[in-house]
């Protein structure tokens, strides 16, 4: 009885990793939350556990695989595809899309719309990554899943939380002088709600492969199957990314970034000293973040400089290239050792020296946090193709935003992670001849959000800026993933596979921002203490006991109701129904002053919108704004600014947290479809199906292939005139807009 060769495989290359890494690990391991602390953990210990499991895997297959035949049967035997690859692209726009193919820029694309189907994918309500993905994964829309956006508050306090994940101290602790040794694990705990589509054809026996998939951290064990999370992973100081910038020039105020810190380095001739910023050390009873001293010694031409980190041996840095992955190592006390990674950027030797340094990833040889399922999955991943980036945002977007670094900086970058994403998912398709692969890929997002100006010569953030070289960069984005269909076309064209090309939303333009906070300010919806016209991040100055709606996030107004809220004042009832009608009403209909045009296209009332349990932590109302617009920066962390309406000037420029009807994702398929207007929500449902496995009462999708012949149902491209497309950049619009509806309750 043979073992199949995609198990064979895998725990053969899980055995291996196992064994070098036993054999070369020398000490302890630290588990670190972010702003949680540490709770020891040996990695050697989960190291040779993995070793002996996957070692049983082996010695027992002969007789596990008797027994499910026996029991289970074929696990395939009704399915209509024995494998399913999805390869997700994160942002994909159809109407770009079609503009590229009719270009003759995207010729693999263009062969898998004419054998197969290319359509827009409606998305999810908000349209936005961890609310879509989320759909994705689950099969339901956010009222089942509960993901609104990035972030919520806390009715308790007010105060910002990472909508996905839940992190705290483990509840023990040893008290040893100066120490304090947790005595168990942090509270890691993923806030999404129902299960994972993938969780139910592993308890059939059908495995997945299923690779950065947003808002998998921490990752949730499944049976027959191998995780590495995505978006939400922390960098090691337990954000969602802080770049470090270090440079010579100390003259006036240190620059504060969004997103990042300014450290001066201190010079003497052509050396240059200071020290990285680790993670907070909870283990000690005083505080403070673990730091690693480091010297920069700059060659006499000024083209590279010698970068040597405290006992890590030296890295020759090149001027304007980046590092590879450096190990840094931290050392919390007690032998405990935190390791992550960073990539450096020698910025400039004249006359300042200006290093970037990325933020610092978990090091996924060495993880100090649960990536992946099995935990061993990636270290597998970095054994056998290198260390790679972890974090969940991997490409630094405020860094660039920030100006800190420029156009070329950034997008070598996220070229950089994304060839380490497509040896992941070419190594995972290769790997796998029957069950599901699923890889996503961010880059098409990241880079969109930060070359959308481009499109449009009248942004607002061009001033200044650039508006030539990198015109092109979201085609060659395009172009980079229709060479990856290419090369994956091979593994992926036989009549037992369906393969996919999804994304979660499209794009459009993003020129003003909106305060909605200033606007409930002005129209007497939410008052600040002492009278004052403004108030800093997270509501700092916000009058609670006359508040009566506040919005957070990237398109939610939160009602202050009684009973839910600390200070709630609104409530429940009549008073809450009438409140959110009027909001709704009076937002619909919101004009720009600087164009007299409506900057709204409808508002949602979540309690009328939603139907699934979760629907009360949803915010009250959602805002879908017309292309071009988007909650401000400011509106977004809570604060209240003078003006409601402002140019967006970052190099962020593009966006999709718009109306959903605006921002379409994209399906390629190479089998046809039984529905003309496929939805996010009815891949998973498809994917249970095409396995011969039954749709769950409580997902919302449906079966979209033709579940008889393979040639029924839709086929080829996909009709331009059926996309809306509403505020995109001039010159850039193929397709005419949607009818515009200035107001409108969902």
């Amino acid at each position: 009885m043979s073992i199949p060769s995609n198990i064979r495989r895998v725990a053969s290359s899980l055995i291996g990793v196992a064994a070098v890494t036993l054999l070369g690990a020398q000490e302890a391991q630290a588990y670190i939350g972010p702003g949680a602390g540490f709770a020891f953990v040996g990695s050697m210990l989960v190291l040779l556990v993995t070793f002996l499991l996957a070692f049983a895997i082996i010695l027992t297959w002969p007789v596990r695989l008797l027994y499910r035949l026996i029991r289970v049967g074929n696990p395939y035997k009704k399915a209509l595809s024995k494998r399913v690859v999805i390869l997700g692209l994160d942002g994909m726009d159809p109407g770009l899309a079609t503009k590229l193919m009719r270009e003759g820029r995207l010729p693999h694309f263009q062969k898998l719309a004419e054998r197969g189907v290319f359509r827009p994918l409606d998305t999810s309500v908000p349209s936005m990554s961890p609310v879509a993905w989320s759909t994705f994964a689950t099969g339901v829309d956010a009222s089942q899943h509960c993901i609104y956006d990035f972030l919520t508050r806390d009715p308790c306090t007010y105060a910002p939380m990472l909508s996905s994940t839940d992190i705290g101290g483990a509840k023990r602790v040893l008290n040893i002088g100066r120490y304090l040794v947790p005595l168990g694990k942090p509270r890691i705990k993923l806030l999404q709600k129902s299960q994972h589509f993938w969780k139910l054809l592993g308890e059939k026996h059908i495995f997945s492969i299923i690779q950065r998939v947003p808002i998998t951290f921490p990752p949730v064990p499944f049976k027959n199957g191998l995780l590495l999370s995505g978006m939400c992973v922390p960098d090691l100081r337990g954000s969602q990314g802080t770049f470090s910038f270090f440079s010579t020039d100390a003259e006036g105020d240190v620059p504060r970034f969004t997103g990042g810190e300014q450290t001066v380095l201190r010079r003497k001739g052509n050396v240059m000293r200071s020290r990285l910023v680790g993670p907070d050390n909870s283990m000690l009873k005083s505080g403070g973040r673990m730091t690693l001293p480091f010297t920069l010694g700059v060659a006499e031409d000024g083209e590279s400089a010698l970068l040597e980190i405290d006992d890590h041996e030296p890295v020759r840095l090149t001027l304007g290239e980046y590092s590879d992955w450096v190990e840094l190592t931290f050392s919390a006390g007690l032998g405990i050792k935190v390791r992550g990674i960073a990539r450096f950027y020698l910025v400039s030797t004249s006359p300042h020296v200006n290093l970037y340094v990325t933020p610092i990833h978990i090091d996924p040889e060495n993880p100090a946090m649960p990536i992946a399922h099995p935990e061993v999955y990636a270290i597998y991943l970095a054994k056998k193709q290198g260390k790679f980036a972890t974090l969940g945002l991997a490409e630094d977007t405020w860094s660039l935003n920030e100006r800190v670094i420029d156009e070329k900086v950034f997008f070598d970058q996220a070229m950089l992670i994304y060839e380490e994403r497509e040896r992941m998912f070419l190594d995972a398709v290769a790997q796998s001849k029957k069950g599901l692969v699923t890889t996503v890929f961010d880059t098409t997002d990241r880079v969109q959000h930060m070359f959308y100006r481009y499109l449009d010569p009248t942004h607002p953030a061009n001033a200044g800026k650039d508006t030539e070289q990198w015109k092109d960069a979201i085609a060659r984005v395009y172009e980079r993933a229709d060479a990856l269909v290419g090369k994956v076309w091979h593994l992926v064209d036989d009549p037992d596979t369906v393969f996919m090309v999804i994304s979660d939303h499209g794009f459009t333009n993003f020129r003003r921002g909106v305060n909605i906070n200033s606007w409930l300010r002005d129209n007497g919806y939410l008052h600040l203490k002492d009278g004052a016209r403004t108030g800093g991040d997270w509501f700092e100055g916000v009058d609670w006991s006359r508040t009566k709606a506040f919005a957070l996030g990237l398109t939610g107004i939160f009602v202050n109701r009684k009973g839910r809220e600390r200070s709630g004042i609104v409530e429940e009832g009549a008073e809450y129904r009438a409140l959110v009608q009027e909001l709704a009403d009076k937002l619909g209909r919101l004009i720009d002053p600087a164009t007299g045009e409506p900057c709204v296209r409808r508002v949602s009332v979540s309690q009328k919108f939603f139907r699934g349990p979760y629907r009360f932590d949803a915010p009250d109302l959602l805002v879908g704004w017309e292309g071009g617009y988007r909650n401000s920066w400011e509106c977004a962390t809570g604060q209240v600014t003078e003006e409601v309406f402002c140019d967006n000037t970052k190099s962020w420029s593009g966006d999709h947290c718009v109306d959903p009807a605006i921002v379409p994702g994209v399906f390629f398929c190479n089998r046809a479809i039984a529905e003309e207007s496929p939805r996010l929500v009815d891949v998973p449902a498809s994917v249970l199906r095409l396995f011969g496995q039954e749709i769950p009462g409580y997902m919302q999708g449906r079966m979209i292939f033709a579940e008889g012949t393979e040639e029924a149902g839709v086929k080829g491209m996909l009709d331009p005139t059926s996309l809306p497309q509403s505020g995109a950049a001039p010159g850039a619009l193929i397709f005419p807009p949607a009818d515009r509806k200035a107001s409108g309750q969902s």
